[in-house]
């Protein structure tokens, strides 16, 4: 299994098996906290081979640095297929989340599980909003 994406992005779509992402970003600056981002994406393009095909695990967490839980906890299984004369096959993935509440600022992550191992991390970092001189 190969990731070949894994984003925080603005909004992502799969249209005949095309990842389209739209705006990739790891950190948000904010004036206070805390803060609730209006809406995101979490955008994965994932590759498999032959020899893995069949019924797979997967867990999206969103972390903060205390390894809280912040966001949308979703664990689901998806099948691989992958069709006659191929040797591989891609699944996208895409979850979209709604006022995710940022409750400080400093560094968060989204990791993803597959089959209870992990494979891939995008970073947050979350920011003030530089003070401009006077």
């Amino acid at each position: 299994m190969e990731i070949e994406a894994f984003l925080l992005c603005d909004c992502a779509t799969d249209t005949q098996g095309k990842l389209n992402v739209l705006g990739a970003f790891d950190r948000i600056f904010t004036n206070h906290v805390p803060f609730i981002y209006p809406a995101c994406t979490i955008a994965a393009r994932i590759r498999f081979s032959k020899i893995e095909e069949g019924v797979h695990r997967i867990k999206i967490n969103v972390i903060d640095a205390d390894g809280r839980q912040i966001g949308p906890k979703v664990e689901n299984n998806i099948t691989v297929r992958i069709s006659e004369g191929e040797d591989s096959s891609v699944a996208n993935l895409i979850l979209n989340i709604q006022r995710m509440k940022l409750e400080h600022y400093g560094d968060y992550r989204v990791d993803l599980a597959i089959d209870g191992r992990g494979e891939a991390s995008a970073p947050l970092k979350v920011r003030e909003v530089p003070k401009r001189p006077s």
